[in-house]
């Protein structure tokens, strides 16, 4: 067998293996991608959520607010009463009482106040979705950009060629879609993490001391929530482009890819780019 003919053999079967990856991959993992990124009230609405975050107070982190209200109940109470020796001034009974009833109708509330805040933020990326659905007349959603990318770089088994520049796009493409699932998936753990936190950031409105706690957890559960809408906004425009345009597409990847990123830069929060984590994590290692 000839040189040329192995080497033959050998990109036909690289192409073949990264095809069925590629397509693997498109039909059984990108689906996934609405789910993790489009989230609503569902995200909460089960019985661990309605356990822990519940109108029953003698359960989960309901209980252990209850207990930090006790506990700054008394320590108020020993202020007050050091303060009639001391001469330090101290804030009246009256406004302690009325900031820790409502303070409490609103943490024992905290289920509610959550869900309706998802269900809004979600209305809003539906809207931003309808509006630009009416513009280019596809659905805006990562299902209908998979079908649209594969339209336009074909990876069919036989047609497929890693060593094209349509292979190259696609390849970048893929990768960085995986990225999007890894990074949409930890957003919606720490989505469901800033829900149960909920309860005990709100305790620090007590204090003026530790009102920051709840000004950095507004922050980053604000920017967690927003960015689906960027993100339908992203998708918009990357369904308008035209297919012949494809290295638009590498850009329009790259944003989905730092959305992240551009929503902290502009309204603060925490990092769930995967990517960036991990490349960190090993500069830290490394050093």
């Amino acid at each position: 067998m000839e040189k040329t003919e192995v080497i033959n053999i050998i990109i036909e079967t690289i192409n073949s293996i990264f095809s069925n990856l590629f397509s693997s991959i498109d039909n059984n993992i990108y689906s996934n991608l609405d789910t993790f990124t489009f989230i609503d009230k569902n995200i909460i609405n089960n019985s661990f959520f309605e356990k822990i975050l519940g109108s029953n107070g003698k359960n989960g982190v309901l209980y252990l607010t209850d207990a930090l209200f006790l506990a700054i109940i008394i320590y108020y109470s020993i202020r007050l009463a050091y303060s009639s020796f001391s001469g330090n001034t101290i804030e009246k009974p009256s406004q302690f009482i009325f900031k820790m009833i409502i303070l409490g109708i609103i943490i024992n509330s905290s289920y509610f106040i959550c869900e309706q805040i998802l269900n809004i933020n979600y209305l809003l990326s539906e809207s931003i979705k309808e509006i630009g659905k009416s513009i280019v007349n596809k659905d805006i959603s990562f299902s209908s950009l998979i079908l649209n990318l594969n339209s336009t770089i074909s990876i069919g088994q036989n047609s497929f060629d890693l060593f094209s520049f349509d292979g190259m796009i696609k390849s970048f493409i893929s990768v960085g879609l995986l990225n999007l699932l890894f990074t949409y998936s930890l957003r919606y753990i720490m989505v469901q993490v800033f829900v149960i936190t909920t309860p005990i950031v709100l305790v620090s409105l007590i204090n003026s001391s530790t009102y920051w706690i709840f000004k950095s957890w507004a922050k980053g559960f604000f920017s967690l929530l927003i960015l689906q809408s960027f993100v339908s906004i992203i998708i918009t425009v990357m369904l308008s482009f035209d297919d012949s345009n494809k290295l638009l597409l590498i850009g329009a990847i790259y944003a989905l890819i730092k959305s992240n990123s551009y929503i902290r830069e502009i309204f603060g929060g925490i990092n769930v780019d995967v990517s960036a984590n991990v490349s960190s994590l090993m500069s830290n290692f490394k050093s």
